[in-house]
């Protein structure tokens, strides 16, 4: 199996591998290769496009209408 050597790592980073290790009962490498395995194939996230298209058809365009000028928010809350 191929190995993988990562260097020059910022030592808070290797502290918290260390930490999230110990808190999943695993060594250092393994908790390595379970996060690699997580974030590469895991699911895939929504595009942007993906996520709007998702939303719920609410309200309309004139409950979002941008509001110019100081006379327009006078009355915003009553």
């Amino acid at each position: 199996m191929p190995s993988l050597v990562v260097r020059n790592l910022d030592e808070t980073l290797v502290k918290a591998l260390k930490a999230r290790a110990a808190a999943h009962h695993r060594s250092t490498e393994a908790e390595h290769r379970a996060i690699l395995a997580e974030v590469l194939t895991g699911p895939q996230r929504k595009s942007f496009t993906e996520a709007l298209a998702a939303m719920p058809n609410v309200g309309s365009d004139t409950d979002f209408l941008r509001m110019d000028t100081e006379s327009d928010l006078t009355d915003v809350f009553d």
